[in-house]
């Protein structure tokens, strides 16, 4: 299994960045956000997850854990597969996209290139009780947005340590989000 990679990214077209890790070219599936946030010839690393099938090996990578991690739990749903959950995170940010989830929006999941009505109210029903509450109430936008790190690297960090994406959501919820990682992590362990 292919965990993550970190290397240059060399080629861009479609969804797909070509990654040169030490001389071997990776061919990586990746988010709209994580696809526009990076540049030809940048140091990028990328958390994956690595698809095995009869005729075919695909990675699919993120920028942040957290974002592998929705990812996982949006392929547990019956229907949806990697594409398709790509699809779902190509919407907007990972954050949004779990923040949509948790707030029921079917309507913003089924904006994704084929996932329609009924597979967005099954991911709906399947994971709104493991991806956490809600950050912010009411309709999510879909929104053509740069890569950023907002948040995500104390979120990071307690997955990392073992905790479920719930979990992590809301022990970062009592914590100031203008702290630096280190001290919110911290925080949130001992919430």
């Amino acid at each position: 299994m292919i965990a993550h990679l970190r290397g240059k990214v060399e080629e861009k077209f479609g969804n797909f960045l070509t990654i040169d890790v030490n001389g071997v070219g990776y061919e990586v599936a990746v988010p709209m956000p994580d696809f526009e946030g990076v540049n030809l010839g940048e140091e990028k690393k990328f958390f994956t997850y690595h698809v095995v099938r009869e005729n075919a090996e695909e990675l699919y990578g993120f920028s942040s854990l957290a974002a592998k991690k929705i990812f996982e739990l949006l392929i547990s749903v019956q229907g949806i597969g990697p594409k398709a959950a790509i699809a779902i995170l190509s919407l907007a940010e990972a954050e949004e996209v779990r923040n949509a989830i948790a707030n029921a929006d079917a309507a913003f999941i089924s904006k994704a290139s084929g996932v329609g009505k009924k597979s967005a109210e099954r991911v709906i029903v399947d994971l709104r009780d493991k991806v956490g509450i809600p950050s912010h109430y009411g309709a999510t936008e879909v929104k053509s947005v740069v890569a950023t790190t907002v948040n995500d690297e104390a979120l990071d960090a307690l997955i990392a340590l073992g905790f479920p994406l719930k979990e992590a959501t809301a022990a970062l919820e009592k914590v100031d989000p203008s702290l630096p990682v280190g001290e919110r992590v911290k925080l949130a362990l001992k919430n």
